[in-house]
């Protein structure tokens, strides 16, 4: 079997007197789409801000496309965070930008001098994928709430990333517009294959995107599996989330 892409080994984080996350161990193969699963507050947002190197652990180590990032800089981390996507639970979006300006703005960070045609061409192709080229000129404060998540992750998708990060991609939606979030996981799953690991505390969400299920609790991995074996667990804290 290959190496994993992704490893968090043993690791801990706290802020000040409080363990966030307490001997974390997870692995991510190449191609697969992890779910971490938990109640708010358990470390999943932590755990994948670990991933991307923007939070340091306090012990232990981590992984990335075959690289120690443990004490990693900033010009360690910028080569493989051109590889990777990170969609941001507020999509965090330039408001100042175009929906168009945002995404040429992060595609010429990782290519610069890229011929402005190019360019052009590659923004507009990338809004079709998400279904919003028309909104190419909209500023950020004229989106709705799945629009936001839509361009955030054609912004993450734009650099053609090996590794893609969602991290709660359907909060704060409405149902309808979060199944349209999570089909268009799916798709982008099928299209692009990238790795994915998906912080979410929505079942359905969990149930159609996963390949393989984490459920973290006060810090630390308690299951994982399939949704369908991890519905049947008897574990009291992963049949309470499974069964509400």
């Amino acid at each position: 079997m290959m190496p994993p892409l992704i490893a968090l080994e043993h690791v801990y984080k706290a802020y000040g007197p409080k363990a966030v996350l307490v001997n974390l161990n997870l692995v991510v193969y190449a191609g697969e789409h992890v779910v971490v699963l938990g109640r708010s507050g358990s470390g999943k947002s932590v755990a994948i801000k670990c991933i991307a190197g923007l939070t340091k652990i306090d012990q232990g180590v981590v992984r990335l496309m075959g690289h120690d990032i443990t004490h990693s800089d900033e010009n360690a981390l910028s080569p493989l965070r051109q590889k990777m996507g990170f969609l941001f639970q507020s999509a965090a979006l330039y408001d100042s930008m175009t929906v168009g300006d945002n995404l040429a703005f992060t595609l010429l960070h990782n290519q610069p001098g890229l011929a402005p045609e190019v360019l052009e061409k590659k923004v507009r192709a990338t809004l079709q994928n998400v279904g919003l080229e028309s909104a190419i000129d909209l500023m950020p404060g004229a989106l709705s709430g799945g629009m936001r998540k839509r361009i955030g992750l054609a912004r993450a998708l734009i650099i053609d990333p090996e590794v893609l990060l969602y991290d709660e991609p359907t909060a704060g939606l409405d149902p309808i517009t979060a199944k349209e979030i999570t089909d268009l996981m799916l798709r982008i799953k099928a299209d692009y294959h990238p790795t994915a690991v998906i912080i979410t505390h929505d079942l359905a969400c969990a149930a159609h995107t996963a390949d393989r299920i984490v459920v973290l609790h006060e810090g630390q991995i308690i299951q994982s599996g399939t949704y369908e074996a991890l519905a049947q667990s008897d574990h009291p804290m992963v049949h309470a989330f499974f069964n509400p």
